[in-house]
């Protein structure tokens, strides 16, 4: 009996994927306990993904079932090397398969989202086909408790000239009990837990450059080495016959990573990188922008860690790439597509049962269910990039000795999503520490090989937050993996599911409290804009329309206290980095497409401007920099003139340079640079294409409107101020001397989003800015300004044997050890206040206005300990009284600033005609300019 229920569910896992398989004889294998599969074919081309596979291959495929203990121990399916080699889809196969099957789909889709509602009203009908009470309590308990163990996992991507592979040596996912120990476990009351882990062990990826042939050349240095992670899944259900959990929490943790990059492969692990974004934004892979709702496309960012989840969460399946088959039956689905996550699903436990009852349970479960997945990282060792020296070879390929030139250590990494079907999506990620330093020589200069004996803080030129050590484990607050966190003591966690409240309990004091250096919360919500109350959906009609929704979407950035060190090591490294990334020849993924304005576009309902007056879809980025300090050091050596002309787009041949064996420059002067606060925040709207040609349709909309219609940009500085400084022997910088005083200033920005829409509206901006100063002030001595000008010099003026340009000690000690002159050194001092500037163009008109509130030059002369006054003689300084002009003693006068009532020095305007486009307005040209001096 218990082999006619068993027997289906676990051949649902295998038959589904593998070629000519003959269900007689895994039915045979499995009766006697046992069953060994070898050498099969992966049936892959059903998996709804951008890629196509090329090839899949399973070496032995192992089923362990025991019969006599199925009660108390595990059903184990273990795969012994399984190869998968795939590419990216073609486009025109993309453009057949979605358009046969858009309307079909489009089709599916709808009445999906509108008979769901309907579904509510229908009883659970009883399967007659279910098994008995207690051998579904059976069967259950061997899906919670299946063992899935895979060894020698081989994934290669092949694109262009790129081979990326990706090697685990063994993974296994099992269930646990509430240590975190394995044990065979069921799902009980009071608790409805259900916990499991699954290990990776030993993951090496590879990234390699193949010829025209098809072949590898030489092989690069492997990414990642042998890094292995555990992850916890922690499953919580409403009831004991829920069909799927309420709440799903993923965490992973990293004990140590090392990233390796050679110079070669950095254009390609970039080109990986945009092939990722490129897919998340749906630009490839069959998918066209626009086409799904920015709720779909925002909860797929937990697809990248658990793609596919959403689409069954909600129980529409929009996304074409993925329908995952959650209940194990032992069809396809509806549709036929199968799932291209149906794997990682499998581990989710559910009972047997119809998709429209998972649906409909799931449906009911709305306002409770949640996802949450984190991932922490214990300590993230070095990411590093090389440089590539080649080793020839008589019989073998050619293989690459590296040079360790960069690295970048990270700790305590954090990635935590919360996802409540479409109505709330949350994503927080943050860092407890990271630096940058300079490994061995770079481009011939040995300036950190081991023999140099310098300091690790000459290396680091890039440090932001703290280290572990000093700030503990906070990073692991209420995961899987701290002890204290709630499912960890039996108790289930609360999550906060209103924007309301996650604002007010995540904020970035709260983010930089826990992490330190880096803080990222993302927070997508969803609201029913007719009503916030529960409706009934019994009286719901087929023909009734869908009510409107409200979406938000809020990313918040927060970067700690930041110090970057620009000395040359740094500084030749990076530009090294953007020389390597620039040297390829890869088409972009996407392309921009030509703006094209519909012609026959309706006119707007007044029910649809009243809809898009009380709420417009945007998004929000906010980006907060705390303490931020640069320092730029005199040029050590200057090789600029080798890598400035690649980054510039020129191809220029080899220079050989004679470098001279280096030496460290102590002291070394610097320019350093200092922010209290940095706030950026762009808003941007979520539908612009159908909000710019609805809006620009209307012959006088309304300033809410158009409002919407800009991407907005703010930046506010807080306490700028820059100076010299000087780096001594042992590491450390001087107090700074400042140049520019502490001083603040805003900018703000708008610009027109769609202009094709705007090119007749000559009275809507497409462009505005505004600048405003509140004062500025730069002030310097005679010695400081020759400093300041070596340094530029050292930077400007490329040498080919790469000699620093050498300084005269008594400059040195003049402008840092306060030795002066045998007379005063006066310093020239200048400032600004209450400048504001005003930018705005039309499609016929650039307007730029502005105020100037005061300007001053002086020479400032120190006095002396011997009584001797400092003496003020000012240059130039407007607005000023004149009236005692003639008398002598008006120039020797230290004249206070006028007062903030006194009229401002400078007010102009300008407007200058633009003619183009499609504009017809050319004929009316002019030229139109207004300056007002005061007194």
């Amino acid at each position: 009996m218990l082999e006619s229920y068993v027997t289906p569910l676990l051949m649902s896992y295998v038959n589904k994927y593998i070629k000519n398989l003959k269900p007689s004889d895994l039915q045979l294998s499995l009766w006697g306990g046992d069953v060994v599969l070898s050498k099969l074919d992966l049936k892959l081309d059903e998996l709804k993904l951008p890629f196509t596979f090329m090839s899949g291959h399973i070496h032995e495929l192992r089923i362990h079932v025991p019969w006599t203990k199925l009660g108390s121990e595990p059903v184990v399916i273990t795969i012994n090397t399984m190869e998968c080699i795939l590419k990216l889809r073609d486009g025109a196969q993309d453009d057949h398969e979605s358009g046969s099957s858009s309307t079909s789909r489009s089709v599916s889709d709808s009445s999906k989202a509108v008979a769901k509602p309907r579904r509510l009203q229908q009883a659970a009908p009883s399967d007659p086909d279910l098994p008995p009470g207690y051998v579904q309590s059976l069967i259950r308990r061997v899906v919670n408790n299946v063992n899935i163990v895979v060894n020698n996992l081989i994934l290669k991507y092949v694109e262009d000239d790129i081979v990326l592979s990706v090697n685990i040596t063994s993974a296994e996912c099992y269930t646990v009990d509430d240590i975190w120990e394995r044990a065979f476990m069921d799902i009980t009351a009071p608790e409805l837990v259900l916990r499991k882990v699954i290990n990776f062990a030993d993951c090496t990826v590879c990234l390699d450059k193949r010829n025209a042939s098809g072949k590898i050349d030489f092989y690069q240095d492997p990414l990642l080495y042998k890094c292995s992670f555990r992850t916890r899944l922690h499953f919580t259900y409403e009831n004991i016959n829920s069909k799927i959990p309420s709440v799903i929490k993923i965490h992973t943790m990293v004990e140590s990573l090392k990233l390796s990059i050679t110079d070669q492969q950095l254009p390609m692990f970039i080109r990986i990188l945009e092939l990722i974004i490129a897919l998340y934004y749906g630009e490839i892979g069959g998918h066209k922008e626009g086409e799904e709702e920015e709720g779909n496309v925002q909860v797929r960012e937990a697809g990248n860690i658990l793609p596919g989840m959403e689409e069954d969460m909600d129980g529409q399946g929009t996304n074409q790439f993925s329908s995952p088959d959650l209940y194990m039956q032992s069809g396809c689905p509806e549709d036929g597509d199968m799932g291209w996550v149906t794997w990682a699903w499998s581990f989710v436990p559910a009972i047997v049962g119809t998709e429209e009852e998972m649906e409909e349970g799931l449906y009911q479960q709305r306002e409770t269910e949640g996802i949450s997945i984190n991932h922490n990282n214990a300590h993230q060792r070095p990411h590093c990039l090389t440089e590539t020296q080649s080793e020839s070879s008589y019989y073998s390929p050619q293989k690459v000795k590296s040079r360790e030139v960069l690295c970048v250590e990270q700790e305590g990494i954090t990635i935590e999503v919360l996802m409540m079907g479409e109505p709330f999506f949350d994503c927080q990620i943050g860092f407890v520490g990271c630096r940058a330093l300079c490994l061995k020589g770079i481009m011939g200069i040995r300036d950190f090989e081991e023999n140099m004996n310098r300091l690790e803080e000459d290396a680091v030129f890039f440090s932001c937050g703290d280290s572990l050590s000093s700030k503990g484990m906070t990073y692991l607050t209420n995961s899987l993996f701290d002890y204290r966190s709630p499912e960890n003591n039996s108790v289930r966690a609360e999550f906060i599911l209103e924007t309301a409240n996650h604002k007010e309990t995540y904020t970035e004091i709260a983010g930089i409290q826990r992490f330190g250096a880096f803080y990222m919360d993302y927070l997508y919500t969803m609201e029913n804009s007719s009503s916030k109350e529960p409706q009934d959906f019994s009286v719901v009609s087929l023909e009734e329309v869908v009510p409107a929704v409200q979406e938000t979407s809020i990313k918040r950035l927060v970067v700690g206290a930041l110090e970057v060190r620009l000395h040359s090591s740094a500084v030749h490294r990076i530009l090294k980095m953007v020389t390597c990334a620039m040297e390829h020849e890869y088409e972009p993924y996407c392309k921009p497409q030509p703006e094209m304005v519909e012609e026959g576009h309706g006119a707007a309902t007044p029910e649809e401007i009243s809809s898009l007056e009380e709420f417009i879809p945007t998004r929000l980025t906010c980006l907060t920099l705390l303490s931020v300090s640069v320092t730029v050091s005199m040029a050590e050596f200057n090789l600029l003139h080798t890598l400035m002309p690649v980054i510039m787009g020129c191809k220029v041949a080899p220079v050989l340079v004679n470098v001279p064996v280096f030496q460290p420059v102590r002291p070394l002067p610097a320019v350093q640079f200092q922010v209290e606060r940095v706030n950026v925040e762009h808003t941007v709207p979520m539908y612009a294409p159908e909000l710019v040609s609805t809006v620009s349709s209307l012959s006088q909309p309304s300033d809410n409107l158009l409002h919407h219609c800009y991407a907005h940009l703010y930046l506010k500085v807080f306490g700028f101020q820059a100076g010299l400084t000087c780096q001594d022997s042992t590491g450390g910088f001087l107090p700074l001397i400042p140049i520019i005083p502490s001083f603040s200033t805003a900018l703000y920005g708008k610009l027109i989003q769609m202009p094709a829409y705007w090119c007749k509206r000559s009275s809507v901006p497409t462009t505005e800015c505004i600048f405003e100063l509140p004062h500025f002030t730069v002030q310097a001595t005679r010695a400081q300004t020759l400093l300041l000008q070596a340094i530029c010099q050292s930077w400007t003026h490329s040498m080919v044997n790469g000699s620093p340009v050498t300084l005269s000690e008594s400059l040195l000690r003049e402008v840092y050890r306060g030795v002066k002159s045998p007379g005063p050194s006066p310093t020239l001092e200048g400032s600004v206040q209450n400048l504001e500037l005003k930018f705005c163009s039309r499609a016929t008109v650039k307007c730029a206005s502005g105020t100037v509130g005061a300007v001053k030059v002086c020479a400032r002369t120190p006095g002396s300990g011997e009584g001797v006054k400092e003496k003020l003689v000012p240059l130039v300084q407007g607005p000023s009284d004149t009236k005692e002009l003639h008398m002598s003693r008006w120039l020797n006068e230290i004249r206070k600033p006028e007062s903030l009532l006194a009229p401002d020095l400078l007010v102009f305007s300008v407007q200058v005609p633009q003619q183009g486009g499609d504009c017809r307005n050319s004929a009316c040209v002019f030229w139109k300019s207004e300056i007002t001096i005061a007194h």
